[in-house]
């Protein structure tokens, strides 16, 4: 059969391809898995019980109310203080970005995205014919210039998209310049779009952003959220839009095509979680707060030259020592050699430049010790 060529010439995720070198592995050593941003923990007691409790009714299969289920949309739409009607369950963040990206633009037009970006952000626009125009951000901070979002803005620009904080930085960008952007997508007319999937693993305990104190917020702003992380629960699939009603209207029928809704035992346990679960997350969040400053710590010292730029969330931006070798043949040697297993930065920019992204969340504080003495010995 023939195959299009817009999706042969995407190259596919970088965590399948890193997690393919595992079958090259001789070593019997436990391989330090830093390549994925999924909890390896498991979620609350509470929701598991809901799970179970779910899956063994008679509504536990069935689809779910097509605009989501109402507990859950007033639940977070209680907990970040919007309207219930503003939000549209998907079936995870990646698929909220998808379908927001498919209503907003038609092949041709054009969305900013700061550098380094999310892999599947990138992806989706390129198989959508909508053109990814790479906004830097600052070598230090890795947060974009609002002056800078202003002028790449065209005639054929749809959305403007910021990730906070930041896959595959850790970098949280400031309310302050979060609303200087917004203020230019809506003064220009277009959308913005914040990934939020992170939110709650921020080290402020301050508001992300005050966007929704404005009443004209539906007029450009999109939300984008996950509770797969918060709740670990990624395999249930569930995520959210918050948006005006024009776009989710828009947004919704797209869902229908490609999921028909948010799994129904993802959306309960999602509501759940929110209701019944806040000391267990709080905990988790602490948890992944202690595990971020002994990374910070281990990495200080730059074993084996690897330096830590910048981190938060989940994740380290390291800049590797190996500037003579491709960075993606540093990644195979590190899995080979080292059995520690991280996602090249070409993964989320177009030129190799060194970087390397390490998902340290799923490490205990004796694992994150372990990958400082690896790194060392990797010289």
């Amino acid at each position: 059969m023939r195959l299009t060529n817009r999706t042969r010439q995407i190259a596919p995720s970088p965590i399948t391809e890193a997690k393919g070198w595992l079958t090259q592995r001789a070593s019997t050593r436990p391989l330090l898995d830093l390549s994925q941003a999924a909890p390896s923990y498991p979620t609350a007691p509470v929701i598991a019980d809901r799970i179970r409790e779910v899956a063994d009714s008679i509504d536990g299969g069935a689809y779910a109310p097509p605009p989501g289920m109402a507990s859950l949309r007033e639940a977070f739409g209680a907990e970040i203080g919007v309207d219930a009607s503003h939000i549209l369950p998907t079936a995870g963040c990646n698929q909220a970005f998808c379908i927001v990206a498919s209503a907003l633009c038609e092949p041709g037009d054009e969305m900013i995205i700061p550098v380094p970006y999310y892999f599947n952000h990138f992806m989706w626009l390129e198989l959508d014919g909508v053109r990814p125009v790479l906004c830097p951000t600052d070598p230090t901070t890795f947060v974009p210039d609002p002056a800078t979002v202003a002028d790449l803005i065209t005639d054929r620009t749809r959305a403007i998209l910021l990730v906070t904080p930041g896959n595959p930085t850790g970098a949280t960008i400031p309310p302050e310049t979060i609303g200087e952007i917004a203020a230019i997508a809506a003064d220009r007319d277009v959308a913005l779009i914040l990934d939020e999937t992170y939110r709650n693993f921020r080290e402020s305990g301050a508001p992300p952003h005050t966007l929704f104190d404005d009443p004209s917020w539906t007029n450009h702003v999109v939300s984008l959220h996950s509770f797969s992380k918060d709740l670990a629960i990624p395999g249930y699939r569930v995520g959210a839009v918050v948006a005006g009603s024009p776009l989710l209207d828009e947004a919704a029928k797209i869902l229908d095509c490609v999921a028909i809704c948010a799994p129904r035992i993802g959306q309960e346990a999602a509501t759940t979680g929110l209701l019944h679960a806040g000391e267990w997350r709080s905990e988790q969040v602490a948890r992944i707060h202690a595990g971020l400053a002994h990374f910070r710590h281990v990495m200080a010292a730059e074993p084996g030259g690897y330096e830590l730029a910048t981190s938060g969330a989940f994740f380290g931006w390291i800049r590797h020592p190996h500037r003579d070798r491709s960075t993606s043949d540093v990644v195979k040697s590190l899995v080979l050699d080292h059995d520690v297993l991280v996602i090249p930065g070409t993964a989320f920019m177009p030129d190799d430049d060194g970087w390397l992204r390490f998902s340290f969340a799923n490490l205990a504080i004796e694992e994150i010790d372990e990958l400082g003495e690896r790194l060392s010995r990797s010289t």
